[in-house]
Protein backbone atom coordinates (compact mmCIF):
# COMPACT_ATOMS: atom_id res chain seq x y z
CA UNK A 1 0.00 0.00 0.00
CA UNK A 2 2.55 2.47 0.79
CA UNK A 3 4.78 1.35 -2.17
CA UNK A 4 1.56 2.51 -4.56
CA UNK A 5 0.77 6.02 -2.73
CA UNK A 6 4.88 6.90 -3.00
CA UNK A 7 4.49 5.74 -6.86
CA UNK A 8 1.37 7.87 -7.11
CA UNK A 9 3.09 10.88 -5.57
CA UNK A 10 5.67 10.52 -7.93
CA UNK A 11 3.74 10.23 -10.97
CA UNK A 12 1.69 13.33 -9.86
CA UNK A 13 5.11 15.11 -8.80
CA UNK A 14 6.39 13.81 -12.35
CA UNK A 15 2.87 15.51 -14.00
CA UNK A 16 3.03 18.87 -12.21
CA UNK A 17 6.58 19.51 -13.28
CA UNK A 18 5.64 18.49 -16.93
CA UNK A 19 2.80 20.75 -17.03
CA UNK A 20 5.14 23.34 -15.41
CA UNK A 21 7.35 23.06 -18.22
CA UNK A 22 5.23 23.52 -20.90
CA UNK A 23 3.75 26.54 -19.78
CA UNK A 24 6.91 27.96 -20.39
CA UNK A 25 6.84 27.19 -23.33
CA UNK A 26 5.29 29.73 -26.38
CA UNK A 27 4.60 28.89 -29.75
CA UNK A 28 4.99 31.80 -32.51
CA UNK A 29 4.10 31.74 -35.92
CA UNK A 30 6.80 33.23 -38.52
CA UNK A 31 5.06 36.90 -40.34
CA UNK A 32 5.94 36.11 -44.05
CA UNK A 33 4.85 40.36 -44.84
CA UNK A 34 7.63 41.17 -42.81
CA UNK A 35 10.20 38.58 -42.84
CA UNK A 36 12.66 37.63 -45.26
CA UNK A 37 16.31 35.91 -46.49
CA UNK A 38 18.78 38.18 -47.49
CA UNK A 39 22.08 37.21 -49.04
CA UNK A 40 25.09 38.63 -50.91
CA UNK A 41 27.61 37.12 -53.14
CA UNK A 42 30.80 38.20 -55.43
CA UNK A 43 30.34 38.51 -59.05
CA UNK A 44 33.62 37.86 -61.13
CA UNK A 45 35.61 38.85 -57.91
CA UNK A 46 34.92 42.20 -58.78
CA UNK A 47 31.32 43.09 -57.25
CA UNK A 48 28.90 41.86 -55.14
CA UNK A 49 25.16 40.66 -56.19
CA UNK A 50 22.71 41.56 -53.65
CA UNK A 51 18.82 39.44 -53.52
CA UNK A 52 16.21 38.78 -51.56
CA UNK A 53 13.96 35.27 -50.82
CA UNK A 54 10.41 35.69 -49.42
CA UNK A 55 7.56 33.54 -48.40
CA UNK A 56 9.44 32.99 -45.45
CA UNK A 57 6.76 30.48 -43.09
CA UNK A 58 7.49 28.67 -40.04
CA UNK A 59 7.14 27.77 -36.27
CA UNK A 60 9.26 29.50 -33.24
CA UNK A 61 8.95 27.05 -30.03
CA UNK A 62 10.03 29.65 -27.75
CA UNK A 63 11.43 29.12 -23.84
CA UNK A 64 11.05 32.18 -22.00
CA UNK A 65 13.14 30.49 -19.25
CA UNK A 66 15.76 28.61 -21.13
CA UNK A 67 16.29 30.26 -24.61
CA UNK A 68 18.89 27.20 -25.24
CA UNK A 69 15.66 24.73 -25.26
CA UNK A 70 13.63 26.66 -28.22
CA UNK A 71 13.78 25.70 -31.84
CA UNK A 72 13.26 26.85 -34.79
CA UNK A 73 11.16 25.74 -38.22
CA UNK A 74 10.95 27.54 -41.11
CA UNK A 75 10.76 27.35 -45.07
CA UNK A 76 11.53 30.09 -47.91
CA UNK A 77 10.04 30.25 -51.36
CA UNK A 78 12.81 30.38 -54.10
CA UNK A 79 10.33 31.62 -56.94
CA UNK A 80 10.22 34.92 -54.90
CA UNK A 81 14.30 35.18 -55.35
CA UNK A 82 14.65 38.72 -56.25
CA UNK A 83 18.04 40.94 -57.27
CA UNK A 84 16.27 43.62 -58.83
CA UNK A 85 17.51 42.35 -62.63
CA UNK A 86 14.75 40.04 -64.13
CA UNK A 87 17.19 38.54 -66.54
CA UNK A 88 19.73 37.32 -63.72
CA UNK A 89 16.53 36.29 -61.90
CA UNK A 90 15.01 34.48 -64.09
CA UNK A 91 18.59 32.85 -64.22
CA UNK A 92 18.84 31.96 -60.49
CA UNK A 93 15.07 29.99 -60.80
CA UNK A 94 16.05 28.07 -63.67
CA UNK A 95 17.88 24.48 -62.95
CA UNK A 96 21.34 26.10 -62.91
CA UNK A 97 20.87 27.55 -59.67
CA UNK A 98 17.85 26.88 -57.47
CA UNK A 99 15.59 24.94 -60.06
CA UNK A 100 12.19 26.00 -58.60
CA UNK A 101 10.11 23.84 -60.27
CA UNK A 102 12.00 20.87 -59.12
CA UNK A 103 13.05 22.47 -55.28
CA UNK A 104 10.05 25.15 -54.61
CA UNK A 105 11.60 25.24 -50.82
CA UNK A 106 14.62 26.01 -48.85
CA UNK A 107 13.85 24.35 -45.23
CA UNK A 108 15.35 25.14 -42.01
CA UNK A 109 15.05 23.01 -39.09
CA UNK A 110 17.21 23.71 -36.07
CA UNK A 111 19.04 21.53 -34.14
CA UNK A 112 20.87 23.63 -31.59
CA UNK A 113 20.98 26.98 -29.88
CA UNK A 114 23.87 28.20 -27.32
CA UNK A 115 24.08 31.15 -25.41
CA UNK A 116 27.55 32.21 -24.35
CA UNK A 117 27.32 35.58 -22.85
CA UNK A 118 24.69 36.71 -23.86
CA UNK A 119 25.40 35.48 -27.75
CA UNK A 120 22.94 33.50 -28.93
CA UNK A 121 24.37 31.10 -31.78
CA UNK A 122 21.68 28.91 -33.56
CA UNK A 123 22.33 25.96 -35.71
CA UNK A 124 20.42 23.91 -37.40
CA UNK A 125 19.79 21.76 -40.74
CA UNK A 126 19.68 23.59 -44.04
CA UNK A 127 17.87 22.40 -46.93
CA UNK A 128 19.00 24.07 -50.23
CA UNK A 129 18.18 21.97 -54.02
CA UNK A 130 17.80 18.67 -52.25
CA UNK A 131 21.23 18.90 -50.21
CA UNK A 132 21.22 19.39 -46.16
CA UNK A 133 24.27 20.64 -44.23
CA UNK A 134 24.37 22.00 -41.67
CA UNK A 135 24.63 25.32 -40.60
CA UNK A 136 25.58 27.80 -37.78
CA UNK A 137 24.24 31.68 -37.81
CA UNK A 138 24.71 34.79 -35.30
CA UNK A 139 21.61 35.39 -33.80
CA UNK A 140 20.29 38.91 -32.58
CA UNK A 141 17.59 39.47 -30.61
CA UNK A 142 14.87 38.55 -29.77
CA UNK A 143 13.07 41.66 -29.65
CA UNK A 144 11.04 42.55 -26.42
CA UNK A 145 7.38 41.25 -27.22
CA UNK A 146 5.26 44.09 -28.68
CA UNK A 147 1.58 44.17 -28.19
CA UNK A 148 -0.06 45.94 -30.63
CA UNK A 149 -4.29 47.51 -30.17
CA UNK A 150 -5.70 44.33 -31.51
CA UNK A 151 -3.84 42.45 -28.85
CA UNK A 152 -1.43 40.73 -30.40
CA UNK A 153 1.80 40.41 -29.24
CA UNK A 154 4.86 40.53 -31.78
CA UNK A 155 8.47 39.75 -31.72
CA UNK A 156 11.53 39.34 -33.81
CA UNK A 157 14.87 38.73 -34.53
CA UNK A 158 18.46 38.80 -37.33
CA UNK A 159 20.33 36.41 -38.14
CA UNK A 160 23.43 36.02 -40.26
CA UNK A 161 25.99 33.78 -41.60
CA UNK A 162 28.05 32.03 -44.47
CA UNK A 163 27.70 29.12 -46.96
CA UNK A 164 29.56 27.60 -49.41
CA UNK A 165 27.62 27.17 -52.35
CA UNK A 166 29.61 24.04 -53.12
CA UNK A 167 28.77 22.01 -50.30
CA UNK A 168 25.25 22.24 -51.34
CA UNK A 169 26.02 21.70 -55.37
CA UNK A 170 24.45 24.71 -56.19
CA UNK A 171 25.24 26.69 -59.69
CA UNK A 172 28.19 23.73 -59.92
CA UNK A 173 28.35 25.22 -63.66
CA UNK A 174 29.95 28.02 -62.47
CA UNK A 175 33.10 28.06 -60.75
CA UNK A 176 34.13 30.20 -58.61
CA UNK A 177 35.80 33.06 -60.58
CA UNK A 178 32.89 33.84 -61.84
CA UNK A 179 30.66 33.17 -59.25
CA UNK A 180 31.93 33.15 -55.44
CA UNK A 181 31.69 30.13 -53.12
CA UNK A 182 31.02 32.26 -50.08
CA UNK A 183 27.22 32.95 -49.80
CA UNK A 184 26.48 35.76 -46.72
CA UNK A 185 23.23 35.78 -45.76
CA UNK A 186 21.03 37.40 -43.19
CA UNK A 187 17.62 36.09 -42.38
CA UNK A 188 14.78 38.79 -40.86
CA UNK A 189 11.70 37.44 -38.77
CA UNK A 190 9.10 38.97 -37.32
CA UNK A 191 6.93 35.95 -35.18
CA UNK A 192 3.53 36.22 -33.90
CA UNK A 193 2.44 34.66 -30.35
CA UNK A 194 -0.44 32.43 -30.87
Amino acid sequence: MRNRFLMALALTSASLAGSSALAQTSTWTIDPAHSSVNFEIRHMGVSNVHGAIGGVKGTVLYDEKNITKSTVTSTAETATVATGVEARDKHLKSPDFFDVEKYPQLTFKSTSISNTGGKLTLTGDLTLNGVTKRVTLDVDGPAPGQTDKDGKTRSGFSANGTLKRSDFNFGSKFGSAMVGDDIKFSIDLEIDKQ
